[in-house]
């Protein structure tokens, strides 16, 4: 058998029965106040109908200020409890463990959506202006609320966003981050909102709630060294139970001149994990590429655009060894066969070669 379809535990939380993660992918799908629509439940639902092993929400944003995109689901008012308690109970009922991915984007806020977006630092290419102490430490208590309020729904657990330039990362980025209190300058203050929100979910949760982190260790401001570095100490602190690494090509090499000749995972894999598991995501789209990348030495792997087009990527790779997958791009009407809304095949005509124009 595979090790993809081999059960792996966490330090807290269910096991999963296999190792295919459900990415958390943007979907506009949800109403404008955050609460959960029929479309979204119906698209994620599916995913866990289909074989995965933990299914992960889009992410949620924990403050109104802190909306990513039109149609985001929401964690941040309890308004959405109804919501998100139906949609934790059914991916559960599907053998799929529940994780909510908590989010705030930031300077990365559309200011159509939410006025003047916020950051660590003003920042004057986003016109977004810094945060103050005092609501930096606001910022930290709703990331709390928020998986405080997913527990309740009846979630295994949740992620931080920390990637892919949205607040956390930002934090993160000694570019962007120009604080000069104990939230900036030296990597340990800038990582410093990320350990007071992880250990404010530690002491507010239940004792068996899953905590994972995303980070992205490159671009948006990021360095390589401070990335590995970080998840090192994180995984040694023994607070998280998962680490989930954006890599936007999981084979491929680091952009830093310096780290090159060797691939950009490997910096990550011969870390000490401290029975934190370590997974990836990134262009796997095959089941070979599956395969190649769970002998990478990872614990789990997290599929994104291959989910999208085929919602039981897993059953039916574990039912017929040799399926192939669709190559994109692929029509509207396959996508909405997968459970794609019009809103969600719309978002996704925005990609470049992934929907198929009308004949």
């Amino acid at each position: 058998m595979s090790k993809l379809f081999e059960p792996i535990d966490f330090i807290r939380g269910p096991k999963m029965k296999n190792r295919f993660m459900l990415a958390p992918l943007t979907n506009s799908q949800s109403h404008d106040d955050g609460k959960l629509s029929e479309e979204e439940y119906h698209w994620l639902t599916m995913r866990a109908k289909g074989g995965f092993g933990l299914t992960m929400t889009c992410a949620a944003h924990v403050q109104a200020v802190g909306q990513g995109f039109p149609g985001q689901l929401g964690v941040f008012d309890d308004d959405h409890l109804p919501g998100l308690s139906r949609l934790a109970a059914e991916i559960k009922a599907n053998d799929s463990v529940a994780i909510c991915q908590v989010h705030h984007a930031g300077m990365r806020s559309p200011a159509d959506i939410v006025g003047t977006p916020v950051c660590p630092s003003d920042n004057d290419e986003t016109g977004a202006r810094g945060l103050s102490n005092d609501e930096v430490k606001n910022l930290v208590n709703d990331f709390v609320e928020a998986a405080v309020r997913c527990e309740k729904a009846g979630f295994d657990g949740v992620e931080l966003h920390g990637a892919h330039g949205y607040i956390l990362c930002q934090f993160l980025s000694a570019e962007i981050n120009l604080r000069t209190d104990e939230y900036g300058g030296s990597l340990e203050n800038r990582a410093r909102i990320i350990r007071e929100i992880i250990s404010g979910i530690r002491e507010r949760c239940s004792e068996d709630f899953c905590l994972g982190i995303r980070l992205s260790p490159e671009r948006f401001g990021m360095k390589l060294a401070e990335i590995v570095q970080l998840s090192g100490e994180l995984m040694a602190e023994g607070k998280i139970d998962f680490l989930d690494l954006s890599l936007w090509d999981v084979f491929k090499e680091p952009i830093e001149d310096e780290f090159q000749g060797r691939s950009l995972l490997s910096y990550f894999t011969e870390l000490q994990r401290h029975n934190v598991r370590l997974g990836i995501a990134g262009k796997i789209r095959t089941p070979e590429e599956a395969e190649q990348a769970i002998s990478s030495d990872v614990d789990w792997i997290m599929l994104g655009r291959a989910a999208i087009i085929h919602h039981d990527f897993p059953n039916q790779y574990q039912a017929n060894q040799d399926f192939i997958p669709l190559e994109t791009p692929v029509s509207a009407a396959h996508l909405r066969q997968e459970g794609l809304s019009d809103k969600f095949v719309t978002y996704m005509s925005s990609w470049a070669g992934f929907v198929a124009e009308q004949p």
